[in-house]
């Protein structure tokens, strides 16, 4: 495994990362199918053998239950390790909804220190705040209150569009911005990428397989049950994520998967801190970590992505 640093926040982090909003299971629907919670311990338990020091959750995965299995796994190792975890979907009170309020972002601190077996974060980030929050910029002096406590090492930022991690940078002294980032979906890469390098502000590549689609081996007439976003997701929009992973099956070789090739060709972006792919088997965690060490995509594989890309992968 190899490990580089996250932006002014000085951590050294694995450059592959595990993604754990799928082991937090199904139970209140938002996720990726059921789980099992013996089987998710071993995952992580591998990723700690293989050198994954960067675990990302959030408290809504699982309604808290991603953290309290990563505070299983990781006792006896939490100086070993970094955690990133989120916070603004409070599903405490009631329906679960958007808050983001002082008072809350404190209550919902504790909750995940408890649940991790911790006393402090290394990264809280705001997930997915509204552009608005993140424009006013009074709720970076809450974060800024929790850093000083000690209760945060660093604060960072959860986002869709690369607009609001550019206003985040420009109104806080933010740690990390945690994009979409994969083959399918570059949009982050120009602009936001250019500043954050600019400022040493780390970049997290998020949802790197596009939903899974890209380890190659979901199908057009695949189906998915309640629980899992994908449940959701129009016929037509399955079709094309399906179709436009087909197109890209040239990048598998005997020395790389599918899925390590679309890891490989986030983690062949200098600016890319760590990339966090989710995980629910050992087998799954064993295939994305070796990305780390797959070979790098080649000028004329990097070629037929652009063409493809400008084609609209059609």
């Amino acid at each position: 495994m190899k490990y580089r640093v996250l932006g002014k926040t000085g951590l050294k982090v694995s450059e592959v990362g595990f993604g754990a909003w799928a082991i937090g299971g199904n139970a209140h629907g938002n996720s990726y199918g059921s789980t099992d919670d013996k089987q998710s311990l071993a995952a992580l338990g591998r990723a700690l053998e293989l050198g994954c020091n960067f675990f990302d959750t959030a408290d809504v995965y699982g309604h808290g239950h991603s953290e309290e299995m990563i505070g299983q796994a990781i006792k006896g190792h939490r100086s070993e390790v970094i955690i990133a975890t989120k916070v603004g979907g409070d599903f405490y009170h009631g329906t679960p909804r958007m808050n983001f309020t002082p008072d809350y972002l404190e209550f919902a601190l504790g909750k995940s220190c408890e649940r991790l077996s911790s006393d402090y974060i290394d990264l809280y980030q705001l997930h997915n705040p509204p552009i608005q929050l993140v424009k006013d910029g009074r709720i970076f002096k809450t974060l800024e209150k929790l850093k000083a406590s000690g209760k945060i090492r660093h604060y960072g930022i959860s986002i869709h569009d690369p607009q609001e991690g550019l206003l985040a940078m420009k109104n806080a002294e933010i740690g990390a911005v945690q994009a979409v980032f994969n083959i399918l979906r570059q949009e982050a890469k120009n602009l936001l990428f250019r500043e954050a390098t600019k400022i040493n502000v780390g970049i997290i590549a998020r949802e790197p397989l596009a939903n899974g689609f890209l380890a190659g081996k979901l199908k057009t007439e695949t189906t998915f049950p309640d629980g899992d976003i994908r449940h959701n997701f129009p016929p037509d929009y399955i079709s094309q994520l399906t179709m436009a992973t087909d197109s890209l099956r040239f990048l598998e070789s005997n020395n790389r998967t599918l899925a390590q090739a679309a890891l490989r060709f986030i983690l062949d972006h200098k600016d890319i801190s760590t990339v966090i792919p989710g995980a629910k088997t050992p087998e799954q965690v064993g295939e994305n970590l070796a990305s780390s060490e797959a070979p790098s995509l080649t000028g004329e594989e990097l070629l037929r992505i652009k063409f493809l890309r400008d084609q609209g992968f059609a």
